[in-house]
This record gives C-alpha cells, structure tokens and sequence, in this order.
C-alpha cells in the first residue's frame, strides 16, 4: 500500500482531540500492561507498515542528536565531529542539535539511510512504539501521530483496550 501524508495528517486531524484526550487519560493511569499491550500492537502493525515506503519520519521531522551520534556519524563520514556539525547540524530552541534541513541530509531518493548503521540513537529507537515505559511519552506519541502511520495505528489500536 502507497503511503499517502495528507491522508495520514487528515486522519490524525480528524482523531486529535480524541487522541489527546485517550494518551493523556494513559499518561494519569499507567495500566500495568500497556507496555505489553503496546509492544504486541507494534509488531502487529510492522508486519503491514513499511518504512521504506513511507519514510515522512525521515522527510519531516529531525531527530535529536547527541555527541554519541556526532561522533558515530564523524567516524562513518571519517569527519571530525566538529565538521559533522558544522556541516549537518544546528542548534534548536531547547540548545538540542538537529538536521539543517528537512529532509534528513542522508536519506536517498529510495528512501534508504546513508548512514543507517551510524544513524542517531533518536532514528534508531523510533518511533518509539516498542519502549519500556511508554505511558511517559503520550505527547510523543500524541505529535507522531500526525509523522508516522505506524503510530497512529498502534494509538487506534490502543483505544478499544483502554477506553
């Protein structure tokens, strides 16, 4: 199935305030079992989501990277880290550094990583469906509604179970 980004974006606008409402509501109760519950719906929901066929993750949002990752990527770029900074990266508004541009800088045409072994610790946990805790992250998962499919299915996945 093609992924479709105003589809997605207009079905998580249509199902906003419900899901803020419900992830708020997970965030207060903390269920013994959602991380169990959440993790089962993951797999399920990657056994039909395709990230090579989407990728908007990787052409609309930048991941926070930190001095691990700089000097990860240095080291598969054979760049120091400061010219992998000065190159790719920039401060954001909370002094977090981020990708220059969107999309990521090393996403080629086929939506395939670059630097997919050297990747971000924040590319490689995402979208963060499958963590241990995952009630701490409702507004998170809230914005990656709108991101990411996967996301969005596992939170309408969430609701019959919760609500």
């Amino acid at each position: 199935m093609v992924f479709d980004p105003d589809k997605l974006r207009a079905d998580a606008q249509n199902k906003a305030k419900e899901n803020k409402a419900f992830l708020a509501k997970l965030k207060k109760k903390k269920p013994k079992d959602l991380d169990d519950e959440t993790h089962a719906l993951h797999e399920q929901v990657f056994e039909y989501t395709d990230c090579l066929e989407c990728a908007n993750c990787c052409k609309s949002i930048s991941p926070i990277v930190i001095d691990r990752d700089i000097d990860r990527l240095g080291k598969h770029l054979r760049m120091k880290p400061s010219a992998v900074i000065e190159a790719y990266l920039r401060l954001d508004e909370d002094g977090d550094y981020v990708f220059r541009e969107s999309p990521c800088p090393f996403l080629m045409p086929d939506n395939y990583c670059m630097v997919y072994e050297s990747r971000p610790r924040a590319c490689r946990e995402y979208p963060h469906t499958d963590r241990k805790r995952f009630f701490q992250i409702s507004k998170l998962t809230y914005q990656n509604t709108f991101i990411c499919p996967a996301v969005f299915d596992v939170v309408e996945g969430l609701k019959p179970i919760y609500e």
